[in-house]
C-alpha cells in the first residue's frame, strides 16, 4: 500500500498554519488495507476490507477542541479541512493551553513480520480455508463449518505543535473455525479462534488435530445437558476470564467515566477490591496482542497500566483532558476507531494476570459448581456495576472432579461481590489474549484484546 509518509510533507505543511492559529493543533493520518476470507460447505466469499484513507485535524479553540477531516491526503484536500477549522478559529478570542500535558514523543514503530499475511494472496487463504473446513467436515455429524481468516495493514502517523512525531504500522492477523454439528432436529456448534499482531504464523494453530478437536466439541453439545441455575462456584476459563476483566470492569475504569460521574469505581479507588494476589492490567504494549499498539491518537506511547494491583484499584485509562482534571498522567488509551472518528478513552489488552494454581488444583478447590468455557459475549455496565457474560458450554463440577458437559449458559451479578469472592487464578501455562473488538460511542468500534488465565470465584448461573 501506499506509505503515509509520502504524504509527511503535505501534512507538515497544514500543521504549520495551524500553529499560527490556534495555540496547538495535531494531526492524525491513517491508511488501511486488508483482505478476508469466509467460507462454508454452500459459498466462498472473499472480501477486501474497504480502504481507509484520510486525516484528522484537531486545534484547541482556548475552551474547547474544533475538528475537521480529510479522505484525501493531497495538499488541496487538507486544505479544505483546514479551512473548516480556521474559519472556527477566527472567533476565538481566548488563547490559553489546552487541557493535560502534549505528547513530544519522536518515535516510530513498525511490525516488519517474517512472513507478512499478506503474501498469502486471496488464493493463499482460500487454500487455509479449504483445508480447515475439510478438517471440520470428516468429524461424523459435522455437516458444515463457518472459517474466517483475516488480514489487516494499518498505518497511523500522528503529528502536533508540541513537536511529536508517532509513526507505527500494525500488521493484525486472525483466523477462526465453527463446526456445525446436526443430530435430528438439533443443531450445535464449537469454536475455535485465534489472531495477534503479527504475520502468517497468527495462523499456526489452525491444524488438523485443533479444527477436529473443535468439531468434536460441537458433537459433544448434542448430547450435552441443561446447564444449572443458581448462586454457585464457578470457574472461568481463560477467555471467559479476559471478557469479564474487559466487560465488566475495564469499562469502569475509563476515567471519562469518572469524569462524568458515570463510573461504580470511582468511589473506590485505593480500596481493596480482591484477594491480594489478584493482579489486572490494560496493556497496549503486550508483545503481540490483539488491541497493542506502539503509540495512542495523541502521541503517548502504549503502555502496561495496572489498574487492579495485589487486590487495591490503583489506576485509570487516561486521555490529557481526564489526566488534568483527575491529577494524573495520559495511559496511552486515547484511540480513534478511524480518522472519521472522535477520540476516546479507550482499552487495548485487558486482561487478569496469572497467579499460581494448576486448573486441577482450583477444581479441587471449587468442590462443587461448573467450569464456563467459550465466553461468547458480554454486557458493559460502568454505571451500575452488574455483570453479565454468555459461554457456549461448561462442565460440571463435582466434588472437586469435572463431569458432565452442559450447553450454554449466562453468569451474572455484581462485579465487585465476584472480584472479592476470588479464591484463585491459574498459572501462565493457560494465559491467552483473545481477540475482539470494542464499541464506545455509536459505532466505534476497534481491536481489543481481552485475556487471563483460569479464575476461581462465587456467581450466579443460568442458561442464556
Amino acid at each position: 500500500m501506499p506509505d503515509l509518509r509520502d504524504f509527511e510533507s503535505e501534512i507538515d505543511r497544514i500543521l504549520m498554519r495551524l500553529e499560527r492559529a490556534a495555540p496547538f493543533a495535531e494531526i492524525l493520518g491513517q491508511n488501511v488495507v486488508g483482505q478476508g476470507v469466509r467460507l462454508d460447505r454452500k459459498s466462498t466469499t472473499p472480501s477486501s476490507k474497504p480502504r481507509l484513507h484520510g486525516a484528522a485535524l484537531r486545534a484547541w479553540a482556548g475552551t474547547r477542541w474544533v475538528e475537521s477531516a480529510s479522505s484525501d491526503l493531497s495538499l488541496p484536500g487538507l486544505e479544505v479541512a483546514l479551512d473548516g477549522i480556521e474559519r472556527a478559529l477566527e472567533s476565538t478570542l481566548v488563547r490559553s493551553a489546552p487541557p493535560g500535558p502534549s505528547s513530544t514523543t519522536d518515535a516510530q514503530a513498525l511490525t516488519n513480520p517474517p512472513h507478512p499475511a499478506s503474501e498469502l494472496g486471496v488464493e493463499g487463504m482460500l487454500s487455509l480455508g479449504k483445508d480447515v473446513l475439510g478438517w471440520a467436515t470428516q468429524v461424523t455429524d459435522i455437516r458444515d463449518a463457518f472459517v474466517r481468516i483475516a488480514w489487516e495493514d494499518e498505518e497511523r502517523l500522528y503529528v502536533n505543535t508540541a513537536g511529536a512525531r508517532c509513526y507505527q504500522q500494525i500488521s493484525r492477523v486472525s483466523g477462526s473455525v465453527a463446526p456445525l454439528a446436526f443430530e435430528g432436529g438439533r443443531v450445535e456448534f464449537d469454536f475455535i479462534g485465534e489472531g495477534g499482531v503479527g504475520g502468517v504464523e497468527r495462523l499456526d494453530f489452525l491444524t488438523e488435530p485443533k479444527v477436529k478437536e473443535a468439531a468434536e466439541g460441537a458433537r459433544a453439545l448434542l448430547r450435552a445437558k441443561a446447564p444449572p441455575t443458581g448462586a454457585m462456584t464457578v470457574i472461568l476459563d481463560p477467555g471467559v476470564a479476559g471478557t469479564f476483566a474487559h466487560e465488566s470492569f475495564g469499562h469502569g475504569t475509563e476515567a471519562d467515566q469518572f469524569v462524568r460521574d458515570r463510573s461504580y469505581l470511582k468511589p473506590i479507588l485505593g480500596q481493596m477490591v480482591g484477594p491480594d494476589y489478584l493482579t489486572i492490567v490494560d496493556n497496549g504494549s503486550y508483545p503481540g496482542g490483539w488491541g497493542s499498539i506502539y503509540f495512542d491518537d495523541e502521541g503517548n506511547p502504549g503502555q502496561r497500566t495496572v489498574l487492579v494491583e495485589r487486590g487495591k484499584f490503583v489506576g485509570a485509562l487516561h486521555d490529557r483532558e481526564t489526566a488534568q482534571v483527575l491529577h494524573a498522567k495520559p495511559t496511552g488509551n486515547t484511540r480513534r476507531a478511524d480518522f472519521l472518528s472522535r477520540p476516546f478513552v479507550r482499552m487495548t489488552n485487558t486482561y487478569v494476570e496469572p497467579g499460581d494454581w494448576k486448573l486441577d488444583e482450583l477444581v479441587v478447590e471449587a468442590k462443587n459448581g461448573v467450569l464456563l468455557e467459550r465466553a461468547t459475549s458480554g454486557i458493559e455496565d460502568p454505571l451500575g456495576g452488574q455483570m453479565q457474560l454468555k459461554v457456549k458450554k461448561g462442565r460440571m463440577i463435582e466434588n472437586g472432579k469435572l463431569g458432565d458437559l452442559v450447553t450454554s449458559m449466562a453468569l451474572s451479578g455484581k462485579v465487585l461481590d465476584f472480584l472479592h469472592g476470588i479464591r484463585g487464578v491459574s498459572r501462565s501455562d493457560d494465559f491467552i489474549i483473545d481477540t475482539g473488538y470494542c464499541g464506545k460511542g455509536h459505532s466505534d468500534t476497534l481491536p481489543a484484546g481481552t485475556g487471563g488465565a483460569y479464575l476461581l470465584s462465587d456467581a450466579i448461573v443460568g442458561p442464556a
